[in-house]
């Protein structure tokens, strides 16, 4: 077996992408204010991939156990229109995906960062991780970002099967 020519086999079948909120699109850290609502941080590079991917003709999902108007925002600025938040088991989110875009397992990438998302990056086809993600998720990832979680991971996954797929840096790409 060529692993080379196995994993560009997988990234090839890649039809949807699926990812975590923190820990993946930021770097898991929160900042605390008075108000009820956390503040995080994202990586403007990520953004830019995840809407050109939508329009690219690949969906993504978000899953995150947490629930903010400003994240929700952000992505449906972006064109995200599948986004799962509250998701206490994330199975159940990622089921819903799957179903409503008739795709396979073996047909959607998954990041994740820790253990709420290990069910989940067993079945995706492309289970994918940040650098700094948990021991037990990395042991189980396909591809493992050289970039950390908020900084470039998102994009790195995204270029890397646009890329495969020949649909990165074509006449759309120069617009958001």
């Amino acid at each position: 077996m060529n692993f080379i020519s196995d994993f560009q086999k997988i990234v090839k079948e890649i039809k949807a992408i699926i990812f975590d909120v923190d820990g993946v699109l930021t770097d898991g850290s929160i900042y605390l204010f008075s108000t009820e609502e956390f503040t995080r941080k994202m990586n403007i590079k990520d953004g830019y991939a995840i809407q050109y991917c939508i329009k690219q003709g690949i969906p993504i999902g978000i899953i995150s156990g947490g629930n903010s108007d400003a994240v929700r925002k952000r992505f449906n600025l972006l064109g995200v229109t599948d986004i799962y938040f509250k998701s206490t088991v994330k199975l159940h989110d990622y089921l819903d995906f799957k179903y409503k875009y008739q795709l396979n397992d073996n047909e959607i990438a998954y990041m994740g960062d820790d253990i709420p998302d290990y069910e989940v990056m067993k079945l995706s086809g492309l289970p994918a991780c940040p650098a700094d993600a948990a021991k037990e998720i990395k042991e189980i990832a396909k591809y493992i970002s050289p970039f950390k979680g908020g900084e470039g991971c998102a994009r790195d996954l995204i270029e890397l099967i646009l890329k495969a797929q020949n649909k990165w840096m074509n006449n759309n790409a120069f617009q958001w």
